[in-house]
């Protein structure tokens, strides 16, 4: 089964089962009772996510707030989170050749929940992910480091996949939440290239052209945000 054919069934699911259902003898309410509890554990496992979500925005709300008063600025410009929608994630598990059980996905997949936050400096991408790992509620799982290691691309950010602990009516869940850290300019070229990167009708001379582009204008980005570091740097050592 390919992976158009499984996102398919997979979609037909509810339908199928009402059907089957309606062969029974069931009453509607029966009915609606076994079809709320056989969708009800894939409504839990994306609710955790949106829940360990909650979680990381929350820290790093506190912290901006935090350093505004010490730092006399905010350094968080902008955070944004999403859930992998149900389609990419069964792409990933039939891509990856994961059991197609929530258990194995939760186990084997990391960046179901996503959070990024956008800072103004570099440093502050730096003292905002030591702050958030130095809580004892998070685990550090892996991290990795593309702004000191760009992509071949010139894509630059900071990744950490981290676990955090959700409180449920009668159980405390670790749940993993991908975070990237980026400054302003490399959210910027992040999002122009991820739209010039799927547009389709490009012939292979212009995307290897446009490939070589892209990965200059990153060096540029680059260059713009250690300069504004450094002017920002001679302002607090001016103030100081």
């Amino acid at each position: 089964m390919n992976s158009e054919q499984f996102i398919d069934s997979a979609g037909k699911m509810a339908m199928e089962l009402a059907e089957i259902t309606q062969n029974m003898d069931m009453s509607e309410e029966s009915m609606l009772d076994l079809i709320g509890d056989s969708l009800l554990p894939v409504e839990q496992f994306f609710a955790n996510y949106n829940c360990a979500i909650m979680e990381i925005e929350t820290k790093f709300k506190v912290l901006n707030e935090q350093f505004s008063l010490k730092y006399d600025g905010n350094p968080i410009e902008s955070i944004h989170s999403r859930v992998k929608d149900y389609d990419s994630i069964i792409r990933k598990v039939i891509r990856k050749n994961i059991p197609r059980d929530l258990q194995s996905i939760e186990e084997k997949i990391n960046d179901i929940a996503g959070v990024r936050v956008v800072c103004s400096f570099v440093d502050d991408i730096y003292r905002l992910a030591d702050c958030l790992l130095r809580q004892d509620d998070i685990t550090l799982i892996r991290k990795k480091d593309y702004i000191k290691n760009p992509k071949p691309t010139g894509y630059r950010s900071l990744h950490l996949i981290v676990s955090v602990p959700i409180f449920l009516e009668n159980e405390k869940k670790d749940v993993k939440v991908e975070v990237q850290l980026r400054t302003i300019a490399m959210d910027f070229w992040a999002s122009l290239e991820h739209k010039m990167r799927y547009k389709k009708n490009i012939s292979p001379e212009m995307l290897e052209k446009l490939s070589h582009e892209l990965t200059d204008c990153a060096e540029i980005s680059s260059s713009l945000d250690s300069r504004m570091q450094n002017v920002r740097n001679l302002i607090l050592a001016e103030n100081a």
